[in-house]
């Protein structure tokens, strides 16, 4: 995956603005104009790093001539005290630019760290570990694009990439056979179909309606399993719902292909990096 340059920018400039307003009343009342400093990021966790080149961007949109140096790029895994890039340039706009920058590159490492420990969680089972559309407002392509940097894989971007029927629509619509035989008659042929299951009786029907993508929504391992029997490789199985560290192995083992977490991005904790100056 691949973030555009115009988009990156569009949420930097956002960000700066937000934080900057008009003038910084400590920095620019208080720091020479022609001073010039050097300062380093540093990881103070184990983890892995991703938004590096997004805070360099940070720097250079205040500073043109910022010389920004990566010493750790995005998928690499760090340690507590690593150093991940130098900064050399004017002081202003480095003090300036470093909490939009950390507040992204942190973000960011946070969700690639989070994700990296699933996949090495359920590594050696058939399960890929996915994203899902619970994202911050403005952010979800940094997000998901985190998420494939820590070794998982995207789920859709939005509504018009596939059609997932959950369980409001099903109930709204008035069953899963009647809901997506009316889908196929109004959509293309490139369209794919997921449909949200709660049961086994569920899973049958879906699986009898032809859909594409099963998910298995908050059932237990001993049924997952069960379901994944009778799917047998007829459609893609999607686990979803209450997965945890603790519990994703026990998940995976279970034969689904894919495992769902909002967790990834929604309530992921912040990487801890820090801007120290060199003296």
């Amino acid at each position: 995956m691949m973030l555009l340059p115009f988009y990156v920018d569009d949420i930097i400039k956002t960000a700066l603005s937000e934080d900057i307003n008009y003038i910084d009343s400590t920095t620019d009342l208080l720091i020479n104009e022609e001073s010039r400093s050097d300062a380093y990021f540093m990881s103070k966790a184990d983890g892995v790093v991703c938004g590096i080149e997004i805070a360099a961007r940070v720097f250079e949109m205040l500073d043109p001539d910022i010389e920004f140096e990566i010493l750790k790029k995005d998928g690499e895994k760090v340690a507590k005290g690593d150093i991940i890039a130098n900064i050399s340039g004017k002081t202003r706009a480095m003090l300036k630019a470093e909490r939009t920058a950390l507040n992204i590159l942190q973000h960011m490492s946070g969700i690639a760290t989070y994700t990296n420990k699933c996949v090495e969680l359920v590594k050696g089972t058939n399960a890929s570990i996915t994203d899902t559309r619970k994202t911050l407002p403005g952010l979800r392509a940094l997000q998901k694009y985190a998420v494939t940097v820590g070794g998982g894989r995207n789920h859709r971007f939005n509504l018009t990439d596939a059609a997932m029927l959950k369980d409001n629509h099903i109930d709204a619509y008035g069953g899963i056979t009647a809901a997506v035989t009316e889908l196929r008659k109004k959509a293309g042929h490139m369209l794919q179909i997921e449909v949200e299951t709660r049961n086994l009786d569920e899973v049958r029907e879906a699986l009898a309606v032809g859909v594409n993508v099963i998910m298995l929504d908050n059932m237990s391992p001993d049924v997952m399993r069960e379901a994944c029997g009778i799917i047998a490789g007829k459609a893609k199985t999607e686990a979803s719902g209450n997965v945890t560290l603790e519990n994703i192995r026990e998940v995976a083992e279970t034969g689904v292909d894919i495992i769902s977490l909002g967790a990834l991005t929604h309530s992921v904790k912040a990487f801890d990096i820090s801007m120290k100056w060199k003296k």
